[in-house]
């Protein structure tokens, strides 16, 4: 069994490794229940990923909008649209810069 993603093959699951899964999974529901624990996965991470950004950006939204908007993706694509969102890789890389006292300034 292979797990791809973007058609870019992740990892493959062996047949020792199936054999050991199916030892506590009915061999009839194998596939979809792989499927359905994937599944679960990504999703869970997405809903922890949306409730962080909620918690970090409705208060900020409703000071700048006179509303909220409820869908999940119009509330992404509206933080996301704003001029100081960062993403975790900006957030990682961007640090501000701590004007250090040097011997010279003492």
């Amino acid at each position: 069994m292979k797990v791809l993603v973007d058609d870019q093959e992740l990892f493959t699951i062996t047949e020792t490794q199936k054999k050991v899964i199916k030892n506590d999974i009915n061999l009839n529901i194998f596939d979809s229940d792989m499927k359905r624990r994937l599944e679960f996965i990504v999703m869970n991470r997405y809903k922890q990923g949306l409730a962080r950004l909620k918690s970090d950006w409705e208060s900020v939204l409703r000071e700048r909008l006179d509303y909220m908007p409820l869908d999940a993706e119009v509330f992404v694509e509206l933080v996301k649209s704003q001029q100081d969102y960062k993403d975790k890789y900006d957030r990682d890389n961007t640090s501000e810069q701590i004007d250090e006292p040097t011997e010279e300034k003492l």
